[in-house]
């Protein structure tokens, strides 16, 4: 049988993975946005840019979700559980990894939902008319593949183990 800490390092290593498609949707962000700007001293633009933008930026910020999680990047504020006895700070991380875990898995089924709906009414943006659906399953794929790493973090706690 696999270990904790082995799979929460395959989890880990995934999470680095996916996190190149972020890196990725953030240069074409930057190309599009460049190139957008550059036309405009010639009194032309790139069509659709604006839209472009939105949608990567979604792929950038889902895709990033996990990688960030798991080297512990989002923003937190603690005042007073740092200062709390080991086992109440354990219970504490522990029901937040838990709730979080409920949240994204939440998200990612109603972005599977919302995804589908627009697919089937055949929704596409306003300038370029592209399906609107494969950037919120794009969504629902960065959340899902956030859960893990927070179901991980869950189990490490419980096991009094402070998640890498």
């Amino acid at each position: 049988m696999i270990s904790v800490i082995r799979l929460n390092r395959h989890i880990a290593k995934a999470a680095a993975a996916v996190n190149w498609i972020a890196a990725a949707a953030i240069v074409l962000m930057m190309l599009v946005t460049t190139g957008d700007v550059v036309l405009r001293f010639f009194r032309v633009s790139i069509p659709g840019a604006y839209e472009t933008i939105g949608f990567l930026g979604a792929l950038a910020i889902a895709f990033s979700l996990p990688y960030t999680a798991v080297e512990k990047g989002h923003i937190a504020v603690d005042f007073l559980v740092p200062h709390l006895p080991g086992p109440v700070r354990i219970v504490i991380h522990s029901i937040n990894s838990l709730v979080a875990f409920f949240l994204f898995a939440l998200i990612a089924w109603q972005s599977i939902l919302y995804g589908a709906s627009l697919k089937a009414s055949g929704s596409v943006s306003s300038t370029l008319e592209m399906p609107i659906y494969p950037f919120v399953y794009g969504v629902a794929v960065g959340c899902i593949l956030l859960c893990p790493v927070l179901l991980m973090d869950f189990l490490l706690h419980i096991r009094g183990v402070e998640a890498q």
